[in-house]
């Protein structure tokens, strides 16, 4: 079902259609035109739709719809709507979405609130502007209900609240925010609408549907079935291939690719933050008139300008991880490239609809070990996506940049450092991967990997212990030698290096040799620390809750007893506030 916005058996105002046209939405797409009409009338709405598919629009025009036929207008300091997204450029998009049509609609203030901003910032904001709408993310969201100083009461100011929206909800529970959804929820008033929006139902997603939505109506969207009878996962304006080569030849595959399509948009995904830092750095080493991005979760000051910089290139790459795979919507990328297959299968359909979004559109290719063929027929039964094999020219098999790469970590400590720590994480994220029966680490050809990196030697840790590598040739340099190619830093390791060797440096004192531990073994005692921490900051939270409602109800027995003395209140009228009975009454009680 999709048509004209006149179509909808509700009407919209004539603010949001001049809106809508202006950003040249002229047509609803299947989610919209489902959507919309059972939340603008009262409807609790638990949304499945494929990526790509305008789920955004789905819940920004009944929240506006809502909000302007309040009988009672909002004030500055009341919220009616709120919307939780995983990640702050998913709410920076939301947010920028939002700002179209609140720019024709004065009596409407919206506030964005995400980690990596000033928080005592974003309350003046919200002090001085209003907040009837907030677009946030989970953690900086509790801080704010949470906190006391600063003159801020959220809890008050959500009394009014008409709308909640948890946008891409399976990925909001994916990453760790369940204890702080369940935290706002109970901030929040139990009459309300509520919208939850996916492109997956994972059984987490269908217990926060029962916990948090009444009696909801049930939304699915999916592609049309293809030839081969099946519904498919991704949209059908979406091309995808596989291309299958050694990890050696891999980085050359990637230089051959994007020096083809040198004026198409693109991105890149990888496994770690640390393989994003490096290879970023190796594609500009060798792409010198491409523009080359990166992002990943472990950036906190310059995630938001990196993320608005790449919306506006109309050619570029960004090499991201999964922080970019869901929700956010960038014009016209040609391509997504998997040079690592995602940790989760849901995950391989979510980066591959960064693009062919809203009817456009698009490709998206991965690329596997031949030790990982079956991934091609595990995603195809797995999460509906056929694949193709990816054609390789002749002339890509003259390419080889690796020798290159290898001369510039000799001459710069950062791509030398950069590509150890690199190596080291990819090879810890291939030994936890969820398809453990297809990446096996015991596959890993370590010596094509590690020349795959360009690196100068082979890195020590638990994986490769007790392993020889034959078959890859260590470069004879003193490594300790390698300078910085960033002066500053490089005076400061010498600075450093002279007052060790003069035996005034903060070196560690040497003690008893510590037992290398596995990355699993490492991850495990890691999740159970903060797990942990949580829980104990959690009970030192509600300790604090219990003690300000122990002192809130100590005032206010004082104030009562202030009363009696000065006669404003009579003893009945006493005992009545304290709860209190007098002896006659209590015998009546026990009769």
């Amino acid at each position: 079902m999709e048509g004209h916005w006149e179509s909808l058996p509700v009407s919209l105002s004539k603010t949001t259609h001049k809106s809508l046209q202006q950003m040249g939405f002229d047509r609803m797409t299947p989610v919209q035109a489902a959507a919309i009409p059972l939340f603008m009338n009262n409807k609790d709405v638990a949304a499945e739709a494929v990526t790509g598919s305008g789920k955004t629009l789905a819940f920004v025009i009944p929240i506006l719809e809502i909000l302007l036929r309040r009988e009672t207008p909002l004030k500055k300091r009341e919220v009616g709507a709120i919307i939780l997204t995983p990640t702050r450029e998913l709410a920076l998009q939301i947010d920028e979405v939002l700002s179209d049509f609140t720019t024709f609609l004065p009596q409407l203030t919206q506030q964005l609130v995400i980690g990596g901003s000033n928080l005592a910032n974003d309350i003046k904001q919200i002090q001085d502007k209003g907040a009837n709408i907030i677009v946030a993310t989970p953690g900086r969201l509790e801080d704010l209900f949470q906190r006391k100083d600063f003159g801020l009461n959220l809890p008050a100011m959500v009394r009014s609240l008409e709308v909640l929206v948890l946008d891409e909800a399976d990925r909001l529970l994916d990453m760790g925010f369940k204890t702080s959804i369940n935290m706002i929820l109970s901030y929040l008033p139990k009459q309300r609408r509520t919208g939850l929006f996916s492109a997956t139902q994972t059984d987490e997603v269908e217990a926060l549907i029962r916990a948090g939505l009444r009696n909801p109506v049930r939304i699915t969207v999916k592609e049309k079935k293809t030839s081969a009878n099946v519904i498919q996962k991704t949209p059908m304006t979406l091309k995808n291939y596989y291309l299958i080569c050694e990890s050696d030849e891999k980085f050359n595959l990637l230089i051959a690719f994007l020096r083809k399509h040198r004026e198409e948009k693109h991105m890149i995904f990888f496994s770690t933050c640390h393989c994003v830092d490096y290879f970023s750095k190796a594609l500009r080493e060798i792409l010198k008139k491409t523009t080359v991005l990166s992002l990943h979760g472990k950036m906190k000051r310059r995630r938001n300008a990196v993320f608005s910089e790449f919306r506006k290139l109309n050619s570029g790459v960004l090499v991201c991880t999964d922080v970019m795979a869901r929700g956010v919507d960038i014009p016209e990328v040609h391509w997504v490239l998997q040079y690592d297959p995602p940790s989760n299968a849901s995950a391989f359909v979510h980066r591959c609809g960064r693009t062919a979004r809203i009817g456009n559109t698009g490709n998206a290719l991965v690329f596997l070990l031949p030790t990982e063929d079956a991934y091609v027929d595990f995603i195809q039964l797995n999460q509906k996506t056929p694949l193709q094999r990816y054609p390789i020219h002749e002339e890509v098999e003259k390419i080889d940049v690796l020798p290159r790469l290898r001369k510039i970590a000799q001459k710069d400590r950062a791509m030398f450092e950069g590509g150890t720590r690199a190596f080291v994480s990819f090879v810890q994220a291939y030994s936890k991967h969820e398809c453990s029966l297809i990446f096996r680490l015991k596959d890993l050809d370590f010596a094509r990997l590690a020349r795959g990196f360009a690196l100068l030697r082979m890195p020590k840790m638990p994986e490769l212990k007790g392993k020889t590598f034959p078959d890859f040739q260590t470069l004879d340099v003193d490594y300790s030698a390698i300078p910085y190619r960033e002066k500053a830093r490089e005076k400061q390791r010498q600075t450093n290096m002279k007052r060790v060797q003069d035996g005034g440096g903060t070196s560690r004192k040497k003690g008893p040799k510590r037992k290398l531990q596995p990355w699993s073994k490492k991850q495990e005692i890691k999740e159970k620390r903060q797990d942990r921490r949580q829980r104990k900051e959690h009970a030192k939270k509600k300790k604090r809750q219990l003690e300000e409602e122990d002192l809130n109800e100590l005032m206010q027995d004082a104030r009562l007893v202030k009363k009696l003395k000065t006669g404003k209140i009579s003893d009945a009228e006493f005992d009545k506030e304290m709860g209190l009975k007098d002896a006659s009454q209590e015998e009546e009680d026990l009769k």
